[in-house]
Order: structure tokens, then C-alpha cells, then sequence
């Protein structure tokens, strides 16, 4: 009869160490899907460390990226949510959008036009340039590449123009939708001139068919792109944190490595991620590192600027103040937790 008991004893111990009781194990808790609309740009390289450093899957949040070939259509998918989070630069119809009701927000710093860090320039084709067409005041009467009407483009051309007295009215816009068209309008000669951001400005530079004239941070501090959260996704606090935890740890990331420079090794790494995600060669993205906050912090200020030019020159329709567009308050918990 002990012999019995004691066997029971031991089967019992035996079913509980493996788990077998009658008590089921809680099942680890679900990422949250993320929709990412994005530019392969170098000034999205934080987002690029946060995906590739596992930063975001930390935080519970599965990131599904959605590539775009322009700023409009993820302004309009962010507004819309038919994307959570979009990545670009702000523009006239994003504060349109704002103006017109519609609750999406600036929550973080993703690129800033900064004195002494390249990021955007205007170029002018190499035999404009040959021809003694190398500086601002030169430009009156050429033709002008910009991607759309009201773009961050249209913008930085307006107060470059503007810091030497002249106006958009003094040369001849030319729209043409997309990067890849400006570009390729600039290479053929179909315009005399263009605003870019990096990596392209050296692929231009390296094909021999333009030169920079001026770095649009050399004239104007300008934030250029941000992180927008969509309205839907707004309103999700917690997963709007988390998002916010990891982009921040990404932006400590990316300063210390290219900013401060403080560790080649990181230096190295941070590029090799930037060129994987652009789709260009690692030499061509050190020459065009852009100014991001340490913390992925805005320049609010500027946004005020902006929201003053666009007005000014009748691309804002409505009135519209910075406080109902920029939303700091993602970003300033997220430090704090």
C-alpha cells in the first residue's frame, strides 16, 4: 500500500513539472500591426535602425512598411488612416488637410535643414553652371524642377529665392510629380535647374550632370519632414508611446553614430543600414548625412513659418494654427516612461 501511495505521489509530481495540470499557460500577448508609409530617403534612416535594431518589435509593435514615390500620397493615406504612421515631409496639403478638419498629427522630428549638414540643395545642370550660373541670383528667368505645387520642394525653392530678393515669380516652375522625374528632366537639359535632397544630390553630382550651387541649410533652418500619426492611430495612446519609445531610441542611435561620431564601429553600422534601405552605395550616403534630433524632437517654431508662407502665397486655404497640428505629447511621454 505505501509502495502505491509513494508511486501516486511521484506521478502527480511528474504531471505537474510538465506542465500538464489543469492550469493552461497564458499565451504571450500579440504585436500590434503598424502601417509605415515611407520614402527611401536618408532622413529616414532612424525608422531604418528601428526596423533593422528589432527596436519596434520591442515594443510590441509589428511594422508593415508601405513604400511611396512622393510626400502627397502619404500625407493624404496618413490623413485618411488608411496608413497609421506616414514619414514625409510636410507639406501644403498636409496643412490643408489640418485646416480642413481633418486630425492628423506632427508628433516628432524626422529631418531638418541645418547649417553644416547636407540634406537638400539646389543644382543646376553642369553646363548652366559652366556658364556662370552658380548662385541664387542667377536663376532669375530659368526653369525651376520641383516635384508638385505646395511640396517641401516648392518651399525651400520660395525662401531661398526670398533670402535674395527675388520671388517665385521671377522663374519659371516646372511640376513634375516625382524625384525620379526631376531628375531625369535635369539630365536632359528640359530644365536648367532643381531642388533635391541626398542620396540623389550625389547621384547626380557623381553622374556629372549637375552641381549644387547652395545647401538649403547654409540659408534657412527648416523642418523639413516629420512622423504624422493618422487619426485612428491617434487615438490609440499606448501603442502611440511605444511607437514613439522606439523611434526616440533609434534617433539616440543614429546622433551618437553620425552626429557626435562618436564610435566609427557605430558610424559604419548606422550608414550600411541607411544604404541598405535606399538602395545606394555606402560612399554616396556619407556625403549627405542630414541633422536629426537626438531625441526626435521638433523645431515646433518652424512650423508657425511654414504655416505663414504657404498662407501668404495662397497655397493654404483656411486659417490653421501650429497647436492644431503638432502633438508633442506622444513624444514627451515616451521620454518620460
Amino acid at each position: 500500500m505505501k509502495k502505491l501511495l509513494a508511486l501516486l505521489m511521484l506521478l502527480c509530481m511528474v504531471i505537474t513539472a510538465a506542465g500538464c495540470s489543469s492550469e493552461k499557460k497564458e499565451e504571450p500577448a500579440k504585436a500590434t500591426p503598424v502601417s509605415l508609409g515611407m520614402l527611401r530617403l536618408t532622413s529616414s534612416a532612424p525608422l531604418f535602425i528601428a526596423l533593422e535594431k528589432g527596436y519596434f518589435a520591442e515594443e510590441g509593435l509589428k511594422i508593415e512598411p508601405q513604400w511611396f514615390d512622393a510626400a502627397h500620397p502619404i500625407a493624404v493615406a496618413t490623413a485618411s488612416s488608411k496608413i497609421d504612421v506616414g514619414a514625409t515631409g510636410i507639406t501644403a496639403s498636409l496643412f490643408n488637410m489640418a485646416a480642413s478638419g481633418q486630425k492628423l498629427a506632427i508628433v516628432a522630428d524626422k529631418g531638418r535643414e541645418q547649417k553644416g549638414f547636407p540634406s537638400s540643395a539646389l543644382l543646376v545642370t553642369t553646363d548652366n553652371y559652366n556658364n556662370g550660373i552658380q548662385d541664387l541670383a542667377a536663376l532669375k528667368g530659368k526653369r525651376i524642377g520641383i516635384t508638385q505645387k505646395g511640396s517641401t520642394f516648392h518651399y525651400m525653392l520660395g525662401r531661398l529665392l526670398e533670402s535674395q530678393g527675388l520671388s517665385l515669380d521671377d522663374v519659371q516652375l516646372v511640376p513634375l510629380n516625382k524625384l525620379s522625374a526631376v531628375m531625369a528632366a535635369l539630365e536632359s537639359k528640359q530644365i536648367d535647374a532643381a531642388i533635391l535632397n541626398e542620396p540623389n544630390i550625389t547621384k547626380v553630382e557623381k553622374a556629372g550632370y549637375g552641381k549644387t550651387i547652395v545647401q538649403v541649410g547654409d540659408v534657412i533652418p527648416y523642418q523639413t519632414s516629420a512622423i504624422f500619426y493618422s487619426p485612428e492611430f491617434g487615438k490609440n495612446e499606448a501603442a502611440g508611446i511605444r511607437f514613439m519609445k522606439a523611434y526616440s531610441k533609434a534617433c539616440n542611435y543614429y546622433y551618437d553614430a553620425v552626429i557626435d561620431k562618436k564610435d566609427q564601429k557605430k558610424f559604419d553600422e548606422v550608414i550600411g543600414i541607411i544604404a541598405k534601405y535606399v538602395n545606394a552605395p555606402v560612399e554616396d550616403i556619407k556625403l549627405g548625412l542630414p541633422y536629426i534630433d537626438r531625441d526626435g524632437k521638433l523645431l515646433s517654431s518652424d512650423i508657425t513659418t511654414q504655416i505663414n508662407w504657404y498662407t501668404a502665397n495662397g497655397l493654404l486655404n483656411g486659417t490653421l494654427a501650429a497647436d492644431q497640428i503638432v502633438n508633442n505629447q506622444f513624444l514627451e511621454k515616451a521620454l518620460t516612461k
